[in-house]
């Protein structure tokens, strides 16, 4: 059986020699590019929904979040 298209090459290896088995390996290596690798766990504050947004900032503490606007909430977060 012919092998399956792997994106990032380097990562298979890796992977594999550390015992990953070869589904998991192409699967990680073929995901787009890893949080650790972009620095964070999630995603641009623009691609979540507000509600969402609304709960990082609680997490925080941030004080008015409940009368912000999406993009204030953004903007809060980005500046603490």
């Amino acid at each position: 059986m012919p092998r399956p298209q792997i994106k990032d090459e380097k990562t298979y290896q890796s992977l594999r020699r550390e015992g990953a088995g070869k589904e998991k390996a192409a699967r990680i290596a073929n995901s787009p590019t890893s949080s650790s690798r972009k620095g964070g766990k999630h995603g641009k504050y623009e691609d979540q929904s507000k509600s969402d947004i609304y709960e990082e900032a609680k997490k925080v503490g941030i004080k008015g979040r409940s009368s912000m606007s999406k993009d204030e909430l953004i903007k809060a977060l980005r500046n603490r």
